[in-house]
């Protein structure tokens, strides 16, 4: 049985691997063959609204990122309709308020029944989590454990509030930048910054899920 734990979890990496690799061909000959709009039209489109399109963002990306929605297909959204600077800073922060909604509705209605238990086990686990909320939450932040998930793991512990925040700001900018760069040069997928961010797309999943071997989280990632 223990043996076969590090060949399942292998085997789990490379499969992620394949799977992003065959999104990543079937994104590319979509976006060769689809006979997409301009991105500035589409921005021009966007930037006519003025304040109130990147509120608009902001509110529908906080609201869904602190649900299991995949708000990744938003990151690349964001990047169509803004650019990458600005869409990769209006992501990072919706997708910290979504978690800290999520943070705070976990921690209303599940934090008092954790502190009270009884289990020595999960109280070493949540003194351990209060002491170091902010590596914990920076470091679960750069694997790919499902992003509510986290949200609410977390509003349940020990977790100070800052050390959340902090975490998850910095945490989530390596993937928020690729997936941001996806949209924003989606639409020329044989450019230099399209193959770029691909890289950077495959090389933050083999990373991420490399690092959830060497901590022990593989099986909460699968």
């Amino acid at each position: 049985m223990t043996q076969d734990r590090p060949t399942r979890s292998r085997r789990g990496t490379t499969l992620k691997l394949l799977a992003a690799a065959v999104v990543v061909i079937a994104l590319v000959i979509v976006l060769g063959t689809v006979d997409l709009p301009d991105p500035s039209f589409i921005r021009d489109r966007v930037a006519s609204a003025g304040p109130w399109g990147i509120a608009l963002f902001v509110v529908l990306y906080a609201v869904l990122s602190a649900t299991p929605f995949p708000a990744s297909t938003l990151t690349i959204a964001s990047g169509l309709l803004f650019g990458l600077a600005v869409g990769a800073t209006v992501v990072v922060f919706a997708a910290t308020a979504g978690a800290y909604l999520g943070y705070w509705g976990a921690r209303a209605l599940g934090r008092g029944q954790v502190a009270r238990t009884e289990w020595d086990r999960l109280r070493r686990l949540d003194a351990m989590l209060g002491r170091r909320g902010l590596l914990s939450v920076l470091l679960v932040r750069l694997v790919p454990l499902p992003f509510s998930l986290v949200n609410y793991a977390a509003g349940v512990s020990a977790v100070g509030q800052r050390d959340y925040v902090v975490g998850t700001m910095i945490g989530i900018v390596p993937a928020t930048v690729a997936y941001t760069a996806l949209g924003a040069y989606g639409t020329s997928p044989l450019s230099w910054p399209f193959a770029i961010a691909l890289l950077a797309v495959l090389a933050i999943a083999a990373g991420s899920a490399l690092l959830a071997r060497r901590l022990g989280l593989t099986g909460a990632a699968e």
